[in-house]
């Protein structure tokens, strides 16, 4: 780990129990705050996450000045449960009609910085289990008492169902993928405990200069353009404890893993650290056990191609007929 990684960690990791919700209140200083859940078909656990938020960070302690929930094309009643919960809820597709629709958790969260309010916006996945109202105020209290602080991470155990005492099992993709290629290549990242985590805040001001990539990338993608557009000591970690969520299939980490493997690359093509001789292939073969061909193994093809949305603040606002 370079001698400088060593020294942010130590001072830029913090832990939730270390920031107050009545404190951070007191000393956010007229800073609106906006919690963004961008959601999929998550109504068993959104309205639960809204309600917690609502409760202990808007009412109880004057923290919280908006939750919106982003409805990423559910087929379920998710914005229904999450406005019944008190939140404000966005139709992904509502906003910005006037541009051409975009795919996956990138275009959700990108597509909130056109309707959140907030100075500070704090981002926090709408499947967790284990989400206590700590998630938010570890998130931003280094950013309320720091101003040199544009952008916090979390980081957390991610135990994986059925494995209990298996901490980081959790956290798979990480792990095998993410891991070694900011280690690799971006090595001032390495003190990041999970780039990955859908838990993250940052300066609404900052983030509507940063490009946000589609779908699993997103996270990887704005860890690297945030590290060289405002280096590493604006960014931080909070530590969260633990994190339980619903644990996607192996089969689906792989599309994950090759969506962040390709914005890993348009980063390096970008900086001049990749040469492109061809394009890289976005299909994914993967293959089933076909009871129907005898037991042989069955071929089918995934897409993992992803797009990139430009900075929010590049856009002209639509005109209004």
């Amino acid at each position: 780990m370079l001698p400088e990684v060593e020294a942010w960690l130590d001072r830029r990791t913090s832990r939730a129990q270390d920031w107050d919700a009545g404190v951070l209140a007191e000393n956010k200083q007229g800073q609106r705050i906006t919690v963004v859940l961008p959601a999929r078909n998550e109504s068993a656990t959104v309205g639960t996450i809204v309600t917690r938020i609502r409760t202990a960070l808007c009412e109880q302690v004057p923290l919280v000045d908006e939750i919106v929930v982003i409805d990423s094309r559910s087929t379920d009643n998710t914005a229904e449960v999450a406005a019944r919960a008190g939140a404000t809820v966005y139709h992904q597709d509502a906003i910005r009609p006037d541009l051409p629709p975009g795919e996956g958790k990138g275009e959700a969260l990108w597509k909130s910085l056109f309707v959140a309010t907030g100075d500070i916006l704090v981002f926090v996945d709408a499947d967790l289990l284990s989400f206590t109202p700590d998630y938010v105020t570890g998130l931003l209290g280094p950013l309320i008492t720091d101003p040199d602080v544009a952008y916090v991470k979390a980081c957390y155990d991610r135990p994986l169902k059925g494995t209990p005492g298996q901490t980081y099992n959790g956290g798979r993709v990480t792990e095998l993928v993410a891991r070694p290629l900011l280690n690799q290549y971006w090595p001032q990242l390495a003190g990041f405990v999970q780039p990955l985590s859908g838990e993250y805040a940052g300066r609404a001001d900052v983030l509507r200069r940063m490009p946000f990539v589609s779908h699993y990338g997103v996270e990887l993608g704005l860890l690297v353009d945030l590290l060289e557009s405002e280096g590493l000591d604006a960014l931080a970690q909070v530590d969260l404890g633990v994190r339980e969520h619903t644990n996607q299939t192996t089969p689906d980490l792989g599309v994950m893993a090759a969506q962040i493997q390709h914005t890993a690359r348009s980063r390096l093509l970008r900086s001049g650290r990749l040469v492109e001789t061809a394009g890289a292939a976005t299909t994914l073969v993967q293959y089933v056990r076909s009871e129907a061909v005898d037991g042989a193994y069955v071929p089918y093809a995934r897409e993992t191609a992803i797009t990139e949305r430009p900075p929010a603040d590049s856009l002209a606002e639509p005109v209004l007929i």
